[in-house]
C-alpha cells in the first residue's frame, strides 16, 4: 500500500514537472456570442458544447438579439461523403471512408472577420459487410455523429484562440 502512494506521488510529481495540467474553460476575446439555433445538428452540437463549456461567454441563439452579440459565428454546414475504398475479388465493398467537412466564419457585430472562410475535415475508415449492414449504418452513424463531436471542439479551440483585432 505505501509502495502503490509513493508510486502515484512520483507520478503525479513527473506529470506537475513536465508542465501538463487540465484543459480548463476556454477564454475568449469576447463576452457574447451568437449561433444561430437553427440550420444542420451542427449548430445544435456547437451550442450545446458552448453552454457545457464554462466561462462567462453569454450564448444568444435567437435572431432577433443578434444586435446584442460581440461577435457572429456562421456556421456554413456540413458536408458528408462516403466513398468506396477496398472491393473483394468479387467486387463486394469491404473498406468504406466516411468523410465530413465544416465550413465556418467568425465575425464580429461590425461585419470584420476574427476568423475567415475556414474548412475542417474529418476522415475514419470503416470496414463493410453486407450481411450486416444494419449494424454498419448504425456504426457509421456513431462515426458521423463523433466526427462532428471532435469538429466542433476544434472550432471551439479555434474561438479560444482568437484575438480581438484592436
Amino acid at each position: 500500500m505505501h509502495r502503490r502512494a509513493l508510486f502515484s506521488l512520483a507520478a503525479t510529481g513527473l506529470l506537475a514537472g513536465c508542465g501538463f495540467h487540465l484543459r480548463g474553460a476556454p477564454d475568449f476575446a469576447f463576452n457574447s456570442l451568437y449561433v444561430p439555433a437553427s440550420g444542420t445538428s451542427l449548430n445544435k452540437e456547437m451550442i450545446r458544447t458552448l453552454q457545457g463549456a464554462g466561462g462567462h461567454l453569454v450564448l444568444i441563439t435567437d435572431a432577433a438579439q443578434i444586435h446584442q452579440a460581440e461577435a457572429q459565428l456562421e456556421l456554413f454546414g456540413e458536408q458528408r461523403s462516403r466513398t468506396v475504398v477496398g472491393l473483394t475479388t468479387a467486387g463486394q465493398v469491404r473498406e468504406l471512408q466516411l468523410g465530413l467537412v465544416v465550413h465556418f466564419r467568425l465575425k464580429d457585430k461590425h461585419g470584420r472577420e476574427w476568423v475567415g472562410d475556414t474548412r475542417l475535415s474529418r476522415t475514419e475508415d470503416v470496414s463493410y459487410n453486407e450481411s450486416v449492414s444494419l449494424a454498419k449504418e448504425s456504426e457509421e452513424a456513431l462515426l458521423y455523429r463523433n466526427m462532428a463531436t471532435d469538429l466542433v471542439q476544434q472550432i471551439v479551440r479555434r474561438l479560444a484562440a482568437v484575438k480581438a483585432p484592436r
